[in-house]
């Protein structure tokens, strides 16, 4: 019986894994990549101005992206069903790289003032807690640190032929 509870909580588990997965690998190199429009002045003042937010208007701002992509999953419905698929999944794909990017540059600005709201710090620190403890077993997994290596040893290669194109 403890097999099958088991295997049942490994089964409802599974999506969960690999939507930390993808903020793992997504989330923070997209809001640092986002961040690098800091660099401009009215970028710079607009990022500002978001974090000196109090909290019922930071969780307006966080939501954001959620309602403006509405739009587009639609727009992507109406190609999928014109037969336009390639053009639909490509959509799909951007909207979401874009709205992830989005969304976690403001999730990391307005943090501090959503952790000011009591039912929001309740259920993001024990989601916190809970996503630290299911990465750290994911990491220590043999395949994380097969893809781990693959993945490291892939950079190295491409530095290696840039630079040798480079030379030349």
């Amino acid at each position: 019986m403890q097999t099958l509870s088991r295997l049942i909580r490994r089964i409802l588990l599974a999506p969960l894994v690999f939507i930390l997965l993808f903020e793992e690998w997504g989330w923070a190199p997209l809001s640092r990549a986002f961040g690098w429009l800091a660099r401009l002045p009215l970028w710079a003042r607009l990022e500002s101005a978001i974090t000196r937010l109090p909290p019922w208007a930071a969780l307006l701002v966080f939501g954001v992206p959620v309602v403006s992509l509405v739009p587009v999953k639609l727009l992507a419905l109406y190609l999928f069903a014109q037969g336009h698929a390639l053009s639909g999944l490509v959509l799909i794909i951007s909207a979401k790289v874009i709205g992830t990017a989005t969304a976690a540059r403001l999730f990391e600005l307005t943090q501090p003032a959503l952790m000011q709201m009591h039912w929001f710090a309740g259920v993001y620190v024990p989601f916190k807690r809970w996503k630290d403890i299911v990465l750290k077993e994911i990491r220590n997994s043999l395949a994380w640190r097969f893809v781990s290596r693959f993945n490291m040893r892939s950079k190295e290669f491409a530095i290696q032929m840039w630079q040798g194109i480079k030379r030349k």
